[in-house]
């Protein structure tokens, strides 16, 4: 009898134990779904705004599918010769591009040194950056706008792209990568012969692939919806990047509100294309961080 009755609460331990675990799984998805379609429901009203035509953007009721679709919007921002979207768009690609690559370049041997090196006041030089991002961006626009003016940079693609290379945050997001990596693979390869430049080019770097993809996406994010410094540095209108240039369409007194969706929909796809290629990478540098310590 003792027996049976242990097993029947073992049993009924185990149910409940079951339950509580079915409970928090579907309470865990339904805050994601609810978090996500935060994220999804403006993007579908972006997408559904820039297929209307002008009588439906101020409807009384909400239509997220139009009643009429139109691919009006779309011709009017890329046959318009006043709105060049085709040179605001090489030119988001090229500065967004060439901030990303000398950003991973930077921050991934400023990191690396900080993260293997013994130098003279390394602790305090490093809390010092870290201080710095407590701080908030907009303190050091006067700062960045005077040295880039005495700079002779104004009105000049250098002018955007240098003072967004002096961020801190990539250097500490890959210190503690690169802090996690095991000393002995490096220790092996310093035994074979190799010096400190190929320990970081052949076995850090390699190893540092999803937190480079991790970082790459974020400073790419961040330079390519960059709107005040680009508006601030560059003049010419052949010169602007697609958020200050996408402006223009907001007048004083009227706002093309489907240009406006239509051009943010072209905006958004190459950050979402970036995002689709390197989401394996994004989840392994997630589950690595997960696993350290």
């Amino acid at each position: 009898m003792n027996s049976v009755t242990t097993q029947k609460t073992t049993q009924g331990e185990l149910l409940t134990w079951q339950q509580r675990q079915s409970l928090q799984r579907l309470f865990l998805h339904v805050v994601l779904i609810a978090i996500s379609l935060l994220i999804i429901l403006p993007l579908l009203w972006m997408l559904s705004t820039s297929l209307k035509p002008k009588s439906e953007w101020f409807l009384p009721q909400i239509h997220w599918i139009p009643r009429t679709f139109t691919w009006d919007n779309y011709e009017k921002i890329l046959d318009n010769p006043s709105l060049p979207m085709g040179r605001w768009f090489l030119n988001s690609i090229f500065v967004s591009s060439a901030v990303t690559i000398l950003v991973l370049v930077i921050d991934s041997m400023a990191a690396y040194a900080y993260a293997r090196m013994q130098f003279r006041g390394k602790n305090i030089l490093y809390a010092f950056l870290l201080a710095t991002l407590f701080l908030p961006g907009i303190m050091f626009l006067v700062p960045n706008f005077l040295t880039v003016s005495r700079l002779g940079l104004l009105n000049n693609y250098a002018g955007v792209i240098v003072p967004g290379l002096a961020g801190v945050f990539g250097v500490f997001f890959m210190r503690q990568f690169f802090e996690s990596l095991p000393v002995e693979l490096e220790e092996a390869a310093y035994i074979d012969g190799a010096s400190r430049a190929q320990t970081f080019l052949y076995i850090a770097l390699p190893l540092a692939k999803p937190a480079l993809a991790t970082l790459g996406i974020i400073t790419f994010l961040a330079s390519w919806n960059d709107f005040l410094w680009p508006l601030l540095i560059l003049k010419d209108r052949e010169l602007l990047t697609l958020p200050p240039g996408l402006r223009t369409l907001q007048g004083a007194y009227t706002s093309e509100y489907g240009q406006m969706m239509a051009g943010a929909v072209i905006t958004s796809i190459p950050v979402l294309l970036l995002y689709i290629l390197l989401q394996r990478y994004i989840v392994e540098s997630v589950q690595t961080a997960g696993l350290k310590g």
